[in-house]
C-alpha cells in the first residue's frame, strides 16, 4: 500500500513539476519564435502588396476561424446605428483575402506589443494592433493568433480581435 502512496505521490508531483514538461509554453526556442515572426512578416508583406492568395497561405486551410468582437463601446455605437448589429462578428480568411486582393486602399496592418507563447507544437501571438487604410487608422484593438506546426511549418488556425471603430 505504501508503495502505491509512493508512486502516485511522484506521478502527481511529475504532473505538478514545470521542470519535467518538454518545453514551457512561456519559453518558446528561439527557432519558434523566428518561424512565427516569418510568418506575421509575410502576413504584413501579402496585405500591403494586396496578395491575397499568398496571405492564404498562411492559414490552415480547413477549419481555421475569424472572429471580430466589438468592445462594449464600439458595440454600443453600433447598436444606435441598427438593432440588430452583432457584438461577435465571424467571417474567414478567405474573406479578408478576398478584400486584400481586391481594394485598391492603401493597406497597412501595424502590430506592437508583440507576445509569443508556445511549446514547439501550437502557440499564441498576442498583440496590440491598428489597421491602416490610405495612411489613417481604420481599426485598432488586441489580437490574438493561434497557429499549428504543421509539415510545411506554422499556419494560422485562428484570428480573433476586438475592435474599436477608429474612422
Amino acid at each position: 500500500m505504501s508503495r502505491l502512496l509512493f508512486l502516485i505521490f511522484l506521478h502527481m508531483f511529475c504532473l505538478s513539476n514545470p521542470a519535467s514538461a518538454q518545453q514551457s509554453a512561456q519559453n518558446p526556442t528561439p527557432q519558434d519564435v523566428k518561424d512565427i515572426e516569418q510568418v506575421m512578416d509575410a502576413f504584413h508583406a501579402a496585405v500591403v502588396a494586396h496578395e491575397g492568395a499568398k496571405l492564404a497561405t498562411l492559414f490552415v486551410p480547413e477549419g481555421s476561424a475569424w472572429f471580430n468582437v466589438l468592445t462594449d463601446s464600439a458595440y454600443a455605437g453600433a447598436k444606435t446605428k441598427s438593432d440588430h448589429a452583432a457584438k461577435v462578428r465571424l467571417s474567414s480568411f478567405q474573406n479578408f483575402a478576398t478584400f486584400v486582393s481586391t481594394t485598391k486602399d492603401r493597406l497597412d496592418p501595424r502590430h506592437a506589443q508583440i507576445q509569443i507563447h508556445s511549446d514547439g507544437t501550437i502557440a499564441s501571438v498576442y498583440f496590440d494592433f491598428v489597421f491602416m487604410i490610405n495612411d489613417k487608422p481604420e481599426n485598432s484593438g488586441c489580437e490574438t493568433w493561434q497557429l499549428v506546426k504543421t509539415a510545411e511549418g506554422w499556419k494560422i488556425a485562428a484570428i480573433a480581435y476586438s475592435s474599436v471603430t477608429v474612422h
